[in-house]
């Protein structure tokens, strides 16, 4: 399985003010859905931060996404280890497909692949 990118989540009530912050340690905006922006280093797009409100389709806010190659082979393998899905797998209207998983010491993990 491979990792394509690990990114902090961070719930923000103040977006434009965090957007803001953000942009002063030299982050750019790269994608912004009004509940969620993600900001990234100009110089390698990889190493970002995303702000979020409020999750449009999940019941809980993640606190850090994986970025995985293959998503589905992902769950299927949390699944087999009884790890505790707290949103299910499922494509969302912005092009990725995620589940959030509950990691041992009860953060929670965004994991998603990218839709072609």
């Amino acid at each position: 399985m491979s990792i394509r990118r690990v990114v902090p989540d961070i719930a923000s009530e103040a977006l434009d003010a965090s957007r803001a912050f953000y942009e002063r340690l030299g982050f750019v905006e790269v994608m912004d859905l009004g509940w969620v922006v993600t900001l990234a280093s100009p110089a390698n797009p990889t190493a970002q931060v995303t702000l979020v409100t409020k999750d449009a389709t999940a019941p809980v806010q993640a606190d850090f996404s994986v970025e995985v190659e293959d998503v589905d082979a992902v769950h299927a393998t949390m699944l087999a280890s009884g790890a505790t899905i707290v949103h299910p797998l499922q494509d969302e209207a912005w092009g990725v497909r995620r589940f959030f998983v509950q990691d041992p010491s009860g953060k929670i993990v965004n994991v998603v692949s990218h839709r072609i």
